[in-house]
């Protein structure tokens, strides 16, 4: 029996949901708002300059354990989507999701003069009609191309033996991850994770995890453990380079390399967490409500990265006031908090008034012809998979 199937066959629920990795989405989700806190809050000390303060280095600190944040949610969803079939019905549903976040965030932004006039342009509304298109929303959009690619990733997956697996997974890995890491120069090719193609190379490591574990952190506290390695490298790296580039003026292209999401301290240190919460037990109520929880958590994504508030609610929670370690931490806790809440509230309601919707619209035979529609070509593709 493999690591995972091992360590979650036990507790994961009727839903296939297992608390242990839903708990882990909800942690990922909050890393993401540290991420932006920092980033967009301008907070993150100016690695060029010659005098980093322990202020600046404690939030490139904090900057390196929350870097893992976005290859984990594309682990989880990977670990997942591995055994589920293609849906062109969650397709639908996720569309749908991101474009009433996108329009109605952003026109309301827009009203309430958060704004810019000059800014309010054609380009502006483009972003928010089109937004998988028009990259609104950068991961939604490399995340919806990957799903696109799931009916022929998923049958690749299920008939490739371990080997052509491993193969496929290390070729892959050193096109896209490995090479970026240990050469001292900037490659053409490199997106530096925030394309589709390195989310592939996640999403079959999270398959791979899922069909034949990884033995070499199988044992308690390994996972932990290379997170925890992974993520002083990461901050030792960086930090290294800051020096590199103050003491000779060289490598300044390659100067935050080690934040970057496809660098492999970074990937080693997603696995090296997703595998140690893949060891967690979490039971009863406990269980209930972080299920319950994480199934809104992509509305917090898609509330405070929408184009017409990204760049104002870190001021909202305290970014201009920070001056020293302390209230970083302070206000980083409360920025995550508080951007977690309302967008699990948001989400709620959305949720809630898209099935009263739902149920109004089942009434009309257009409507009720188009939802028949789409569970036949749902039911095509899981009848596809059966026969697999």
């Amino acid at each position: 029996m493999s690591f995972g199937e091992k360590d979650n066959k036990s507790y994961r629920d009727t839903k296939s949901r297992m608390a242990n990795l839903e708990l882990l989405r909800c942690v990922a989700m909050m890393m993401v708002v540290v991420l932006h806190y920092l980033g967009k809050g301008n907070l993150l000390a100016d690695l060029t300059g010659e005098n980093v303060e322990a202020f600046g280095i404690a939030a490139w600190g904090l900057e390196a354990f929350c870097i893992v944040a976005v290859n984990l949610y594309m682990l989880i969803s990977g670990y997942f989507l591995c055994e589920s079939s293609f849906k062109p019905g969650r397709l639908l549903r996720l569309l749908l999701q991101v474009w009433t976040y996108s329009v109605a965030v952003g026109l309301l932004a827009a009203a309430a003069g958060l704004v810019p006039a000059e800014e309010f342009t054609t380009y502006y509304l483009l972003q928010l009609i089109f937004p998988v298109a028009m990259g609104h929303y950068w991961f939604m959009t490399a995340y919806v191309f990957l799903y696109l690619l799931l009916p022929l990733v998923s049958v690749a997956v299920r008939r490739m033996t371990k080997s052509q697996l491993q193969m496929a997974l290390w070729l892959l890995l050193i096109a896209f991850c490995l090479m970026k890491s240990v050469l001292p120069v900037r490659l053409e090719t490199d997106a530096k994770g925030y394309d589709c193609l390195w989310y592939l190379c996640v999403f079959l490591t999270a398959a791979y995890i899922r069909k034949y574990g990884l033995p070499f952190i199988q044992k308690r506290g390994r996972g932990l453990m290379l997170y925890v390695v992974s993520v002083l490298f990461i901050f030792g790296g960086t930090m290294c380079l800051h020096f590199v580039y103050v003491k000779t003026g060289s490598l300044g292209l390659m100067i935050k390399v080690f934040i970057e999401y496809n660098h492999v301290f970074v990937f080693l240190a997603a696995v090296g967490l997703f595998a140690a919460f893949l060891r967690i037990r979490i039971e009863g109520k406990a269980a209930k409500v972080i299920c319950a929880l994480s199934k809104y958590t992509l509305g917090v994504y898609l509330l405070h990265e929408n184009i017409g508030v990204r760049y104002v609610w870190q001021k909202w929670l305290g970014a201009e006031r920070i001056s020293n370690v302390g209230e970083l931490i302070l206000w980083s806790l409360i920025a995550v908090t508080a951007v977690f809440a309302a967008g699990i509230l948001a989400e709620w309601v959305r949720s809630l008034l898209t099935k009263c919707l739902h149920k109004v619209l089942m009434h009309l035979s257009l409507y009720k012809s188009l939802m028949v529609r789409i569970e036949r070509a749902d039911m095509l593709f899981a009848d596809g998979q059966r026969n697999k």
